[in-house]
């Protein structure tokens, strides 16, 4: 029995850190705008990585930490299951956390996490998870999705889990979104978003970007706009937010292709987002009204958050500076690494700092930026990482908001969105049937379109919305917003004996005048159009020709036909409706759409795939880098470097005939004379290597060892396989013959 006891005591202490002293780091090297504060809020050795996290209603944050992350410059620790999932308690509520306890550990590059549904959804590729919670230890599991995301490079793989305001769960880099409705999981197609990060304002519109965008955005509300299977939207999502993409760091930063003209100035200052994540709408109620429904941008090799302020016009959305040449956050320590931005439960934004010199995957990583990591000892900062609190000057932490069955509805009304949007979920997923009545009575109450549009969505999370109720909210005087969010919830429920009740719907809406109700009415009508198309198509023909210059305006048009384009344009050919080219173009180009059976990739994408370079990366470890080494820099007496060889960075064509073919010595690389007895075999007889897969090894060595951009296809390699070296593989001499032959520059 004393035995287990003493087992028993070390499990608890390997699985729950002791209490350590609160973090005393400087924020010297960190300069914040006017007005705010910067705090630390939990650090190593409490955490170490972090890439994302979420908060409980006790305060309590998770943390996803990819510990095994580029721990070196060939990334070769990625496959150690060393991630984990680390709650961070603060005992003394001062603010600042005082002791991590590890939710879930073993884990192999984890990589999101979200509480929902009582539980939490965690991301541990390929694998999307839910986890039951018992006493803040992990319970009973489910695979939510065995293909959530493939293995492989995380600058390039699905991540997020942003729960939106219309019940479903959303992701960056991924055409999937997610719910769990009557105890069963759904997956469903949704529009492809951005690269790492994702967020949304009060509205519902999703905001996220890539590496050299700072924002883009949805127009509308998710999977509006993808209706017709038959037609991909242009106009209405995916939009570019950010005319510049400039960026104002404190110092000269190591960036992936400085070398490039253009990328830095003068002084070696970065000029334009390389590195743009993490996008956060800010909806916390803190901050003042001028910041609210603000953009935040993580540039983490610029060492910086940027602030941009978001406007709508003519149904398009716009997103400026909200400084001219300097930012919001920046900082000259190169290791603060933001790579997500969270709004809390106490209306603050928090800053997950990944704390590290390497931030650059090796399958991208150019030979440029490897050495001046190297120069720099960037590579030597590691077991680190942060948490960031950023708050008014001055302001006294508001007390944590406390979620009880009495005060869940009248919390849809709070002033910061984190508390909204937890007790709209809550109410959902513990089934508060008996709070219908109340969320009926706030949905009509239109002196707060916030709480109103929250108190929608919770009864459509419940089942218990109405036709007559969501008419009487749309007519009642309710703001625009919330007349779009009741067009949106009427789109999904035509019904012939409410036909009349529509129709005077739509009549009373487009007296209005009103472009953004337009935007919605027209889907919706689209949509009743199925069941009765004399009664609707007359009023979409008067919306197309009052907004006939507006592309977004005739897309909807468009999403919403689905199916019954065809009779519409037999209405307008036969009445007198003025020529609209635009959505005459529209409707023919998703009619032909229709007749080929081409529907929009993304209800056919079924995995997201691993990108080239990624693949490049791990072929070249199975077969080349037994010979040339994990880091290139080949190995004595058996192959020469690649690093910067005229091999790798010469012609392309060249390097696609070294592998397919083969190569025997002598060589030379880089001036030196490499003779070696051995030979290296080309790639040409084993069948199970594809033409693809030569043109990724191709790219990822272009990419890692020279500064070189053209890259190979599959189409040229095949075209090399005809290429007859003698004796089955290439001299240098015959190389450079064939290289005069084709008139290739070498």
């Amino acid at each position: 029995m004393r035995f287990l006891v003493i087992i028993f005591s070390a499990i608890l202490i390997i699985s729950c850190k002791p209490e350590a002293d609160e973090p005393a780091i400087s924020l010297a090297a960190y300069h914040i705008e006017d007005g705010f504060e910067l705090g630390v809020v939990a650090s190593e050795p409490l955490i170490e990585a972090p890439v994302a996290i979420d908060f409980d209603e006790q305060g309590r944050i998770w943390v996803a930490e990819m510990i095994g992350y580029m721990q070196d410059l060939e990334g070769l620790s990625e496959e150690l299951p060393n991630g984990r999932i680390t709650i961070l308690e603060d005992l003394d509520q001062d603010g600042v956390m005082d002791r991590s306890h590890v939710f879930l550990d073993g884990l192999v590059l984890p990589r999101a996490v979200r509480l929902a549904y009582g539980g939490l959804l965690y991301v541990e590729p390929p694998n999307l998870w839910f986890v039951e919670i018992n006493d803040l230890k992990p319970g009973k599991k489910t695979l939510v999705d065995s293909t959530y995301s493939p293995e492989g490079n995380v600058e390039h793989q699905p991540n997020g889990l942003l729960i939106n305001i219309d019940n479903w769960i959303y992701n960056a880099n991924s055409n999937f979104r997610y719910r769990l409705k009557n105890d069963q999981w759904l997956k469903e197609p949704t529009t492809h978003r951005g690269q790492w990060g994702i967020s949304k304002d009060n509205f519902g519109r999703l905001y996220y970007n890539n590496n050299s965008i700072l924002l883009q955005g949805d127009l509308v509300l998710p999977n509006t706009f993808i209706q017709n299977k038959n037609y991909r939207p242009k106009y209405g999502v995916n939009q570019l937010l950010t005319e510049n993409q400039k960026v104002f760091p404190l110092h000269s930063s190591s960036v992936n292709r400085g070398y490039l003209p253009g990328v830095l100035d003068k002084d070696s200052i970065l000029i334009d987002a390389t590195s743009a994540c993490g996008p956060l709408i800010y909806r916390g109620g803190q901050f003042g009204a001028g910041f609210e429904e603000d953009a935040f941008v993580c540039i983490p090799e610029g060492n910086l958050i940027k602030h941009l302020k978001l406007s709508r016009n003519n149904l398009q959305i716009s997103a400026t500076p909200a400084k001219i040449d300097t930012e919001f956050l920046a900082a000259t320590d190169e290791a603060f690494r933001p790579v997500n931005l969270n709004n809390g439960p106490d209306g603050n934004l928090y800053v997950v700092d990944m704390h590290r010199g390497v931030v650059q995957h090796r399958a991208y990583m150019t030979s440029y930026l490897k050495k001046h990591i190297q120069q720099k000892q960037l590579d030597t900062i590691m077991g680190m990482g942060r948490i960031l609190k950023i708050k008014r000057k001055n302001d006294a932490a508001p007390a944590l908001v406390k979620f009880e069955n009495n005060n869940l509805v009248s919390l849809l009304a709070h002033p910061n969105g984190w508390v909204r949007d937890h007790a709209q979920h809550k109410i959902i997923y513990q089934k508060e049937v008996d709070k219908i009545p109340e969320l009926v009575a706030m949905a009509k109450e239109n002196s707060n379109p916030i709480a109103q549009v929250h108190a929608l969505w919770a009864l459509e999370g419940l089942d218990a919305l109405s036709f007559e109720d969501l008419k009487n909210i749309a007519t009642g005087g309710s703001e625009t917003s919330v007349v779009n969010h009741c067009l949106q919830l009427l789109n999904k429920m035509p019904d012939q004996q409410y036909l009349e009740e529509m129709e005077s719907l739509a009549e009373l809406l487009i007296s209005k005048n009103n472009a953004d109700i337009a935007l919605h009415l027209v889907q919706t009508l689209g949509t009743w159009s199925s069941i009765s198309p004399k009664t609707f198509f007359p009023y979409l023909s008067t919306l197309s020709e009052r907004y006939k210059e507006d592309r977004v305006m005739q897309e909807a048009i468009i999403v919403g036909l689905s199916g019954s384009e065809a009779g519409y344009m037999d209405f307008i050919d036969g009445g007198e409706q003025k020529e609209n080219p635009l959505l005459n173009q529209m409707l023919a180009t998703t009619l032909t759409n229709r007749q080929k059976e081409w529907i929009n990739p993304i209800f056919t994408k079924s995995l997201t795939t691993e990108d080239g370079r990624t693949h490049g990366l791990k072929l070249y470890r199975k077969i080349c880098s037994a010979c040339h080494g994990q880091d290139g820099a080949g190995i004595e007496q058996l192959a020469p470097p690649l690093d910067n060889s005229e091999y790798v960075k010469g012609p392309v064509e060249r390097l696609g005939l070294v592998i397919l073919h083969g190569l025997k010595g002598p060589i030379h690389v880089n001036g030196k004379k490499y003779d070696f007895k051995a030979t290296m075999p080309g790639l040409i007889a084993n069948e199970q290597i594809t033409d693809k897969d030569i043109a990724d090894i191709v790219n990822f060595l272009r990419n890692a060892f020279s500064d070189s951009f053209k890259g190979a296809s599959p189409e040229m390699i095949q075209s090399l396989r005809e290429a007859k070296p003698k004796d089955f593989m290439y001299t240098e001499e015959e190389l450079a013959d064939w290289l005069k032959q084709k008139k290739i520059s070498q």
